[in-house]
């Protein structure tokens, strides 16, 4: 089944962000290659694609996991977090729909 990880992040977390963000994204290339990844990105803290200094206020991950605790389990040692990027971090079930 697919979850769905929403992460808030603490202001101006683009510096934290950058300290670790090939560690984040070396753990979604491995959810990617296992064929469980279906969408991963940041959310601009501004209109724009590339936000600059602005940085962003979150992250929105939807991967297929077996259950909500190893969801939430994979959620819990995320990089970010243990650099203080997140504040809040929620999981949960998520059902695709669209597109088919």
């Amino acid at each position: 089944m697919f979850y769905l990880i929403y992460a808030e992040d603490v202001e101006n977390s683009l510096a934290l962000r950058m300290s670790v963000r090939e560690n984040h994204l070396a753990r979604l290339r491995a959810l990617q290659d296992q064929g469980r990844l279906l969408i991963a990105g940041p959310c601009p803290a501004i209109d724009n694609e590339n936000p600059g200094e602005a940085g962003f206020t979150g992250s929105l991950i939807v991967a297929e996991f077996n259950s909500l605790p190893d969801a939430q389990a994979w959620a819990d040692i995320d990089p970010y977090i243990a650099a203080g990027v997140y504040k809040k971090v929620t999981v949960k079930p998520y059902k695709k729909v669209l597109p088919e």
